[in-house]
């Protein structure tokens, strides 16, 4: 008879049960020192010259080193994309990699061209653009927050940040970069397409290759 925490995995879809895997399997590897964070990290020089594209997908897969911190952003990952691809992107899984694919490509980008926002590692970043999605998506939904606020969802985001803020005891840049390319993306595929400039056109629909 499988255990709750097998009956949870198992129920989680496809999607989301693959990148958390892939996040708490890449932490343990380091944790137990089968791979380093510096064969991981994203290094545009080692990229360039060495040819380690591998860089530009390792790096979303690494969120620290086992701790609370760890644990805070698997949990949020798993809980809000999984209510992502459940909701929202139900029976429409090559959306869903699109909009993966879609941030993970600005992220990158941004960090190129904003000397601030080159970070070692984007996992963080990637997971907090599918929070603050879903918290926009859901304007009248009302969260309670570790029994010591109620507020509604698009709040969620914001809250989110002072919470790490607190217990990392810096600036959290990557989760602030996740709310930037969040917006981005949410702008441009709930906002736009309802202004009549627009005519209705979706600039981030799903290509066909997709």
């Amino acid at each position: 008879m499988p255990n709750p925490l097998e009956t949870w995995f198992t129920e989680i879809p496809p999607i989301t049960r693959i990148y958390v895997s892939a996040a708490c399997c890449t932490s343990i590897a380091v944790q137990l020192g089968f791979i380093h964070p510096l064969q991981l990290w994203l290094n545009y020089e080692s990229i360039a010259h060495d040819f380690q594209w591998w860089r530009l997908i390792t790096n979303f897969f690494y969120f620290g080193p086992l701790s609370i911190d760890f644990g805070f952003h698997i949990f949020f990952l798993a809980r809000y994309s999984r209510m992502m691809e459940e909701g929202f992107f139900r029976n429409k899984p090559a959306d869903y990699v699109w909009l993966m694919v879609f941030s993970a490509s600005v992220l990158l980008v941004i960090s190129i061209i904003v000397p601030f926002a080159s970070l070692p590692f984007m996992g963080s970043a990637l997971s907090f653009t599918m929070v603050y999605i879903w918290a926009r998506r859901n304007p009248y939904v009302r969260l309670n927050f570790l029994g010591l606020l109620v507020f509604t969802a698009p709040y969620l985001p914001w809250v989110l940040l002072i919470f790490s803020l607190c217990l990392g005891g810096q600036i959290p840049t990557g989760d602030i970069l996740g709310v930037l390319v969040g917006h981005i993306y949410y702008f441009f595929e709930d906002v736009w397409p309802r202004d009549p400039v627009s005519q209705g056109k979706k600039w981030l629909a799903t290509p066909r290759i997709v």
